[in-house]
Order: C-alpha cells, then structure tokens, then sequence
C-alpha cells in the first residue's frame, strides 16, 4: 500500500479574467491577474523559464510552512485561456500567455504590502528562527538580504516566492546525497535575528510527520508531476514524502545552530 492512500485536500481552483500587469521583479515575469472569484493574484506561469517543477515548488514549501505556522499568501490553481494573450500590447507578455494555457499557480495578492527591509523592520527571535529553520528544511537559496522574499502586510510577516526551494528535484539521481547536505545561513536575511534556533528545532521538527507531507505534496497538480524517472504522478509525490522525512531524520546535520 502507498503512503499516499487515504483522504487528501487540493489547491482552490479559480478561473484567470483578466491580465492586469507583468510584476518584473522577478526572472520568470510573474502577472498580477484577476479571476472570478473576484480576487487578485500574483500569477506563476507553467510557460516561464522555470518551468513546472518551480511551482512544485511553491505549492510544496508554501503549503509546509503554513502547516509550521508560518504566514503564507493562498495559493490557488489559475486557470488560464490562452486567449487572454491577444489584449496584450507587450510581445513577451504575449507569448508567455500563449505558452500557459491550462493550469498555473495564483498567490493571494496583499495589496498595500511592502517589501521587507531588514534595517527598518524588526523581526522577533521566536519568528526569525522559525523561518530560518523552515528554509533549512527545503533548501531555500532565495532568502537573502539581497533578495529577501519578505513582505510586511498589516505589521506582519509574511514569506513569498519558494520556487528555488527543494533543488534536490531537479536531479532526483542525485537527490540521495543531498538529505543530510548542511545549510549555509551565512547570507539569510533573518539570521542576525534568529537566536532562538534550539527551541524552533525542537518546535517544529514535532510538527513534521508523513501526514503533514503526504497532504502537502497532493495539494500539487497531477499536470505538473511529469518525471520520465517516475511512472506516475504519485509516484513522484511519494519521492517527496520519503526525502522530506529522511532530511527531518537527518537535521542534526543541517539545522542551523
């Protein structure tokens, strides 16, 4: 029997309306679009450079550390026409659209949010530590204070933009070696702050079980599970349950002390 049988929960779908505007702060030219379920979302594109594995990505590291406790924009599935793309002056748009037909990912646009600052916000020692834990954990390169991923919303934090986490996946061959690979905080944003790491180990690390994971991973879209290393879909979402339990088992040697 799988470790996938049982009652699983999937992303919200919602159908794109509108493409509003490119957000160019990022490499895979993300959109602000509407949908109809009248909300506003920061559109990742299946057709963007990155491709599907970047929004496995998200959905995995978004929907774990919401499970942490970690605040984290909803992620929806966007579904998009293709003919969206004909009402866009700008060519790049365009062929990004065309490219994207079908299902991509929305996160919850937090409208009147601002980027992080780490000189001019303050982070308390209990949260900046859950954080770094939790990047530790899926191998989150893109938290730096050069690029922090961080918004500010109402005094709170909240964490964006996972796509670089879990970079094990892009050579599952090798993905055996890298359950125990150490994490180098040098460059994390919050690390000055995070001087409450044992207790976040000792936190968190209870809250991680196969349930947790098994839950997690089926919240991705079958569509974006394509693998010619794997026969099936849940086939590859149980290669992410096994190697986010093994690097749980493992955190001695990557939890940032």
């Amino acid at each position: 029997m799988s470790v996938l049988d049982g009652p699983v929960s999937v992303l919200r779908r919602v159908v794109a309306t509108r493409y509003v505007t490119p957000l160019r702060e990022g490499g895979s030219l993300p959109g602000l679009v509407e949908a109809d379920d009248l909300g506003t979302y920061v559109a990742k594109f299946t057709g963007a450079g990155q491709g599907a594995k970047a929004l496995v990505a998200e959905v995995i590291a978004g929907e774990l550390a919401r499970r942490l406790g970690l605040r984290v924009p909803e992620l929806v599935v966007l579904e998009l026409d293709p003919v969206i793309a004909r009402a866009e002056p700008d060519w790049e748009v365009q062929e990004l659209l065309a490219r994207s037909g079908g299902d991509n990912l929305g996160m919850d646009f937090l409208p009147g949010a601002i980027g992080f600052d780490p000189v001019a916000h303050r982070v308390d020692a209990a949260e900046a530590s859950r954080v770094l834990w939790f990047d530790a954990f899926v191998e989150n390169v893109d938290r730096s204070w050069r690029n922090p991923n961080l918004l500010r919303w109402h005094r709170d934090l909240w964490l964006i933009d996972h796509g670089a986490c879990l970079y094990f996946h892009h050579s599952w061959a090798r993905a055996a070696a890298a359950v125990a690979r150490p994490y180098d905080a040098g460059d994390h944003v919050l690390a000055p702050a995070a001087t409450a790491r044992v207790e976040a180990d000792a936190e968190l690390a209870g809250l991680v079980d196969a349930g947790l994971l098994i839950d997690v991973v089926h919240r991705v879209p079958d569509i974006w599970l394509e693998d010619p290393a794997f026969p099936s879909p849940d086939a590859l979402r149980e290669a992410y349950v096994e190697h986010l339990l093994g690097r749980l088992a493992a955190r001695e040697a990557w939890v940032p002390r």
